[in-house]
């Protein structure tokens, strides 16, 4: 018989590309046919057909407080209540860009956009015009949303420039990008020695979690803060991901790092579409209309999503909320390794405040190549056997997962019950 899941697939995919509008919705990197969701409480998901999960997506990482806290819910009706959008200042937007620069220690001068992609495109475009210079420096396997000069694949060495990894990105756009391998020291004072004066700005995902959750190597952010310091490049992090994840204050306030530009989304929209880009006031100064860099957005600062990101961080700053978050991410991967190791599968995990990885090798990963290493078949039946058992994980091995402040004892003790069937069963 033919589940309302698979209905809704097979509907969604007459008039939507794959039947999904954001690529790794549609299941396939793991196979089968992804739930549709209904509705969300606290720790766990409904889909079409009435099944429940305990969600580890938090819808890829905003829902930090759980879903549907009752605080943001009801300052989302509110604001609702009185405008759904102004295309203008309001006084919530102050309050907002007050609270980002207060929490996220480099944050001197803030802007909301609508989006982590949209804060990113703008960092660099912004890092470009303050600095006078066009390359930019990523690291494989970051990934900072789906602007063309950041849709680029490494090179044929360490110093050579990109080369476009989608298509309709012109390779001459992507020729302004060098890519290097995220950890490598060395690679990135060489790089430096080379070619320093050419690069107007470095992007990095202080703690990687597009490539599954890859910490940074002792030395590696320090390092590149040092580089972009002497040959007067600008040092973004990326913190879309990791801003009030890891830390209240981000990963730069985890690691002691201070970067020149910051980009923010996901929990600082609380769940509803909100990013930011902020950092030193010289560099803030260059943006339109104080300065020659243009960048401008109808819904930026839109009132409703300004109200969830607001009700969001008030309750992030709440006394123990990082701690106690932290220690659950601590007993999920601890508990999860202990289960694998049980049933003989080779599995390794790790986590840094609210987000984990999960990885099938006896060691986390420290580089992009190191991750695709993993045995991914191997997590596609994991993958599989836990959604049957109602745990929801990200569907590619190569997502972070995410805990909230709604997951306790009960949900943990349920998951690794699921676990020890699940790595039973693929042992």
């Amino acid at each position: 018989m033919t589940t309302r899941n698979e209905s809704l697939f097979a509907r969604a995919q007459q008039r939507i590309p794959a039947g999904v509008n954001s690529p790794v919705r549609a299941f396939r990197a793991v196979g089968g046919t992804p739930p549709f969701l209904e509705r969300a409480a606290g720790a766990y998901l409904w889909d079409a057909d009435g099944k429940r999960y305990i969600d580890y997506v938090g819808s890829w990482g905003p829902m930090v407080a759980g879903h549907t806290h009752p605080k943001v819910v009801e300052a989302v009706q509110a604001a609702a209540a009185r405008a759904l959008s102004f295309g203008a200042p309001t006084a919530s937007e102050i309050e907002l860009a007050e609270a980002i620069c207060r929490l996220v220690p480099s944050v001197e001068m803030v802007r909301l956009v609508s989006s982590g992609t949209e804060a990113t495109m703008t960092a660099i475009r912004l890092a470009r015009g303050f600095s006078g210079r066009d390359a930019i420096v990523k690291f494989e396997g970051c990934y900072h949303g789906h602007a063309d000069s950041l849709l680029v694949k490494a090179g044929s060495g360490a110093l050579t420039f990109g080369n476009p990894s989608s298509a309709g990105v012109p390779a001459a756009t992507a020729a302004h990008t060098v890519v290097l391998e995220y950890n490598d020291t060395a690679a990135a004072r060489q790089l430096f020695a080379a070619r320093g004066a050419e690069i107007a700005g470095v992007i990095v995902e202080p703690v990687a979690g597009n490539m599954n959750l890859v910490m940074p190597a002792p030395g590696f952010l320090e390092t590149l803060r040092e580089e972009c310091t002497r040959h007067g490049a600008v040092l973004i992090f990326d913190e879309v991901m990791t801003g009030f994840r890891v830390a209240s204050g981000g990963a730069q306030q985890r690691f002691g790092i201070r970067p020149d530009l910051t980009t923010l989304g996901k929990v600082i929209g609380g769940g509803m579409p909100v990013g930011a880009f902020g950092g030193r006031r010289e560099i803030m100064q260059h943006i339109a209309p104080l300065g020659p860099v243009y960048q401008a957005g109808t819904l930026s600062g839109n009132p409703v999503a300004v109200a969830a990101g607001l009700a969001t961080l008030a309750l992030i700053e709440a006394p123990g909320f990082q701690q106690d978050i932290e220690a659950t991410a601590k007993a999920l991967v601890s508990g999860l390794a202990a289960e694998a190791k049980q049933a003989g599968v080779a599995f390794s995990a790790q986590s840094i405040g609210s987000m984990f990885g999960l990885y099938f090798r006896p060691e986390p990963p420290t580089s992009f190549a190191a991750v695709m290493q993993c045995d991914r078949e191997r997590f596609n039946r994991f993958f599989h056997e836990m959604l049957a058992r109602g745990v929801y994980l990200a569907p590619s091995a190569y997502e972070a997962g995410f805990v909230s402040a709604a997951h306790g004892a009960a949900e943990i003790d349920a998951t690794l019950a699921a676990a020890r069937a699940a790595f039973a069963a693929i042992a």
